[in-house]
């Protein structure tokens, strides 16, 4: 079974390297991954979904050096995402323009996951970000597990069942002040997902801590 794992990752590897699809597992849902700055993979991710191009797609890093590369973090974002991250959570910040906008559905603002999962991490570290987007059509439940994935892609990867089994918590941490000052921190948790209560912890816990302030929460 292992050695299967271990040669379903790699073939991933390549697939992804080659522009094609992979639906691989996470800690939350399965997902549907393609290289992140391929236009044409991304577009082939929107046709799988069956999803508008003006709904955007999140995308997953593997390390908090990915995560700098394709977003706008300042220290006191970065000493939250530190304890949130790696996680069942999607983060939405400021995307650098190395992230596409069909991506974004021509926004500024991309989510990102960092998820806590093997399997996912070791591809994305080889072949740099991909699209974090549930492996369903758009629309129907996200799959926990391979027996409930209906769309098809290159490869899909047996991770067994997902560990929460339930979408992700989404916080927004886009939001900022005047270019000319401090960025200013104004977070909102924007959907109620996995680990939800983990979340609200660390935010109040840090609000506690560090005297921050325009920070909503529920």
């Amino acid at each position: 079974m292992q050695s299967d794992i271990e040669d379903q990752i790699k073939e991933a590897i390549d697939i992804i390297k080659r522009g094609g699809t992979v639906i691989y597992p996470t800690e939350t849902v399965y997902g549907l991954g393609a290289d992140a700055f391929s236009e044409n993979a991304v577009q082939r991710v929107y046709k799988i979904k069956e999803r508008d191009f003006s709904q955007p797609i999140s995308i997953a890093v593997s390390s908090f050096g990915m995560l700098h590369k394709v977003a706008y973090i300042d220290s006191e974002r970065s000493k939250i995402l530190t304890e949130l991250l790696p996680g069942p959570v999607t983060v939405l910040l400021r995307k650098k323009d190395i992230v596409s906008e069909v991506l974004t559905a021509a926004s500024d603002i991309v989510g990102v996951r960092f998820p806590d999962n093997e399997i996912a991490t070791r591809i994305i570290k080889e072949t740099g970000p991909i699209t974090a987007t549930s492996a369903n059509v758009s629309g129907r439940n996200p799959p926990t597990c391979v027996e409930e994935v209906e769309i098809k892609a290159d490869i899909i990867i047996n991770g067994g069942k997902c560990k929460y089994s339930m979408p992700s918590t989404v916080l927004d941490m886009s939001a900022w002040a005047d270019e000319e000052e401090a960025i200013k921190i104004k977070e909102k948790i924007k959907r109620r997902g996995a680990c939800y209560d983990r979340v609200l912890h660390i935010l109040r816990s840090k609000i506690a801590a560090e005297g921050l302030h325009g920070f909503p929460v529920p």
